[in-house]
């Protein structure tokens, strides 16, 4: 039977670190004035992380009553991060946000990544997509008056 009041500490800090490197990754789609931010981010991860602490919990208390699969799991996020991905997308009937859909994805596996207690895989993953939001954007801008100068 499950207990109740039982929680490994670990568990917060693995749903702060989800909180903290999706959040971050918000606050830079916030500054570049897209329509999710910090908190939708941050929730994105926490969410993802939480459905993989909880499948593990529920594996290792109850694997004789059910059968849960942590990585299952980890599929089923990924299909419902989809949905508020192309929310964002198809966003007032035009087709934009691709960035900060792919960015949310990117966060969700972030939240997995921790919630499997892959922290420096989540750390350098939330670092590539920072790179890939800000880097690349001032490279690609770089690109597009190199080739309008032409």
């Amino acid at each position: 039977m499950m207990e109740t009041f039982a929680v490994d500490p670990e568990i917060f800090v693995q749903l702060f670190v989800a909180l903290t490197l999706g959040a971050l990754l918000g606050f830079e789609r916030l500054l570049a004035g897209k329509e999710a931010g910090m908190r939708t981010f941050g929730l994105v991860a926490v969410g993802s992380c939480l459905f993989i602490i909880i499948g593990e919990i529920v594996m290792q208390e109850n694997y004789q009553m059910f059968n849960v699969d942590p990585l299952r799991m980890a599929s089923s996020v990924v299909t419902g991060i989809g949905f508020i991905g192309a929310g964002l997308i198809i966003f007032q009937h035009e087709l934009k946000g691709l960035t900060t859909a792919a960015a949310l994805w990117v966060a969700s596996a972030i939240g997995v990544a921790v919630g499997f207690k892959m922290y420096i895989v989540a750390l350098f993953a939330a670092f590539l997509t920072l790179f890939v939001c800000v880097g690349l954007w001032f490279f690609e801008r770089y690109l597009e008056k190199k080739v309008s100068n032409k």
